[in-house]
């Protein structure tokens, strides 16, 4: 799955239904499509500027990765999160995105490190101004980011469909508290990585998972 940063094509021509899914995918990622909310597959359309025939191709592969799923009358929606798949997702992200994070810290340069501060200079002027657009885009771009230089593509792949099926919750946790309290212990990960101290950069990855967690499993009640 290519991420947010590869959503251009500056190096190659992108096909247009790969551009569809990106475009759809981001728009689950980042809250454009509020969990529970049925959108017509001519909506979408409309929204994306795309094609029937690309749209319905990005709705199949976003189904197929639990990030959509089919109404009636042509119509999809983003799943409502019911508690027992956050005890799921939490254990899968837990367990996954912390090794990546192992994995990735061994390998790391300093022109990595600076590039993942800058990213995280960007969240925090995100949760000074209240842009929870921001911060989720940028949230999500130091998560990947780091992963990617992991070199391990399968369970990168599924850290990426771990996400898809996340962040929409989060964003509607966003919604209703604001920027002031959200995850971020991307500054204890960025000071292990100074260190190279592998196992605290993964422990900080899995402090700022658990704390999305936690504010999730708030506005479910559980």
């Amino acid at each position: 799955m290519k991420n947010i940063r590869e959503n251009d094509d500056s190096h190659r021509k992108v096909p247009s239904h790969e551009v569809t899914y990106c475009r759809l995918r981001d728009m689950i990622l980042f809250g454009q499509l509020a969990p529970g909310q049925p959108v017509t597959i001519q909506g979408l359309t409309a929204m994306l500027g795309a094609g029937m025939t690309p749209v319905r191709e990005a709705i199949r592969k976003l189904t197929a990765e639990g990030a959509l799923e089919l109404q009636g009358n042509r119509r999809v929606s983003v799943p409502q999160l019911t508690v027992s798949q956050l005890d799921e997702l939490a254990f899968a992200r837990l367990t996954i995105e912390p090794q990546l994070a192992h994995m990735a810290a061994e390998r790391l340069s300093g022109k990595d490190i600076a590039e993942l501060a800058k990213i995280d200079g960007d969240i925090d002027q995100a949760i000074v101004a209240g842009d929870v657009q921001r911060y989720l885009m940028n949230n999500y771009r130091f998560h990947v980011t780091l992963y990617e230089l992991a070199n391990a593509p399968i369970l990168l792949s599924i850290a990426h469909s771990l996400w898809l099926r996340f962040g929409p919750s989060l964003r509607v946790v966003c919604g209703r508290y604001g920027t002031s309290n959200l995850p971020d212990r991307h500054g204890e990960a960025l000071a292990a990585m100074r260190s190279g101290d592998a196992g605290e950069v993964a422990e900080a990855v899995k402090e700022d998972i658990t704390q999305g967690i936690d504010q999730v499993r708030l506005s479910l009640g559980a």
